[in-house]
């Protein structure tokens, strides 16, 4: 398991980190995760979540943009169990969350904005590994991301050996 500290990275790599805005809760069992990102845009829909946590993580962050939507959860417990599983570091999610107390107990790094009991309806739509922009940044396939209970800080190279 890597150990480093947000604040030492931006201390550390100034010129080389983006830090997104402090909107983040922290849900998962692990609050210390990183890895580069696989980025998702979906609203309201999880299918394409649920596709990508069937496939090995290897040590990867889903970075999802949810479009900020606090009227769906779109990551549960037995998605989130099936990312851990499959070896995904964790995710950071621009929408809700549902199960926290189970994803609490799940060895995965999960930041969202907030919890929702609804869970998303299944429509098949979503984009997978395409641009995605949120809490000021815009995060691209492959970036590192670097996250804590101090935050998450984006970076185009990897900072810290894995």
């Amino acid at each position: 398991m890597v150990n480093f500290s947000t604040p030492d990275l931006c201390d550390d790599f100034p010129e080389d980190v983006r830090v997104l805005d402090s909107l983040f809760q922290n849900y998962g069992g692990r609050s210390v995760f990183c890895g580069p990102a696989v980025t998702i845009k979906c609203f309201e829909d999880n299918s394409v979540v649920k596709q990508l946590v069937d496939t090995p993580g290897e040590g990867r962050v889903i970075v999802m943009d949810g479009g900020g939507s606090l009227r769906r959860a779109i990551l549960g417990d037995m998605l989130a169990e099936k990312a851990a599983s499959n070896g995904w570091s964790g995710l950071v999610i621009n929408g809700c969350i549902r199960d926290c107390v189970e994803i609490a107990n799940t060895e995965l790094g999960v930041k969202a904005l907030n919890t929702h009991p609804m869970k998303t309806e299944k429509r098949g739509l979503g984009d997978l590994d395409v641009p995605v922009t949120f809490a000021g940044q815009t995060i691209h396939p492959g970036e590192w991301i670097y996250a804590d209970l101090n935050g998450v800080v984006v970076s185009s190279k990897q900072l810290i050996e894995s």
